[in-house]
């Protein structure tokens, strides 16, 4: 029972509840992203490219050789290599990387310790005591 009672305790501590508020946002951010990769960018990308679409980019290892689409390929039951998947990987590991480095950005300014103010001046007496005294040092 001791052990089920210490595992309430971790798992109710502040920091493990906010890493899984993280954890479900970001796999919603990512599924988000992965719609803007597929759907938004990776269109015009291929469309400049002379209409290809990256998600078809593969290269058949074992099986038939002459299919034009990964889905074929997979019906198949073809071996491949999905590079272009990869690269569709890659764009949304970048622009999650990129998103989450914006955050941290702003979040660090935030968070940020004020700069240090200025020491206020001297009243006039000071400064007027710091004259005597130094022109007593210097005879």
């Amino acid at each position: 029972m001791a052990m089920f009672d210490e595992f309430k305790k971790f798992a109710v501590r502040g920091n493990v509840v906010d890493l899984a508020v993280g954890v479900i946002i970001g796999a919603s951010f990512t599924g988000i992203v992965t719609s803007l990769v597929n759907d938004v960018v990776m269109p015009p990308i291929g469309l400049a490219l002379g209409g290809v679409d990256f998600a078809n980019f593969f290269l058949v290892l074992k099986g038939d050789r002459a299919v034009d689409t990964l889905a074929a390929a997979k019906a198949a039951k073809d071996v491949t290599i999905n590079y272009g998947l990869f690269i569709n990987a890659i764009i949304n590991f970048l622009i999650v990387a990129f998103v989450v480095f914006l955050l941290l950005r702003q979040l660090n300014k935030l968070t940020a310790p004020p700069a240090p103010e200025a020491a206020p001046a001297p009243p006039e007496d000071v400064l007027l005591l710091r004259e005597i005294r130094d022109a007593l040092k210097s005879r």
